[in-house]
């Protein structure tokens, strides 16, 4: 969105603390995936979305909103095999509230370290996915 990217260059030019760099780049983009700690992304729409996934694998613990691709992958901090944190609504009230509860849990450093090594283990392999249709299939014809 225009209005955001120019909202970010404007906090980049005012302050020495934060960067926007609104551009493509592999080698950058690689690098602040394997730095950050969390990845924020409360997208609206999410046919699939391939940056969580990139996220687990460095260990980068994703919190995401509910919608398409992202509620398919992330399975909420809580929950059995949690890789991640997710809200379910398109508002800043959730989306603070779950940064905040992330937050939480990130100061408890055995919780966070565990939650690290369980996103690093996602398996979003095309072979989970191909035996779970073919798991559904075998039920549907019994």
């Amino acid at each position: 969105e225009p209005e955001y990217e120019a909202a970010l260059r404007n906090i980049d030019a005012r302050h020495g603390n934060l960067r926007a760099l609104i551009k493509f780049d592999r080698v950058t983009s690689k690098k602040m995936y394997a730095a950050a700690d969390m990845l924020l992304m409360p997208s609206k729409s999410e046919p699939c979305g391939l940056s969580q996934m990139i996220a687990c694998s460095y260990g980068t613990v994703p919190i995401v909103r509910k919608v398409g691709g992202l509620y398919d992958s992330i399975r909420p901090y809580g929950e059995e095999n949690s890789n991640g944190f997710c809200f379910d609504n398109y508002n800043a009230h959730e989306l603070l509230a779950t940064i905040r509860y992330a937050l939480s849990v990130y100061r408890d450093p055995a919780e966070w370290h565990a939650l690290t090594l369980r996103a690093k283990k996602s398996d979003f392999s095309w072979e989970r996915s191909a035996n779970a249709y073919l798991t559904l299939y075998r039920n549907i014809l019994k």
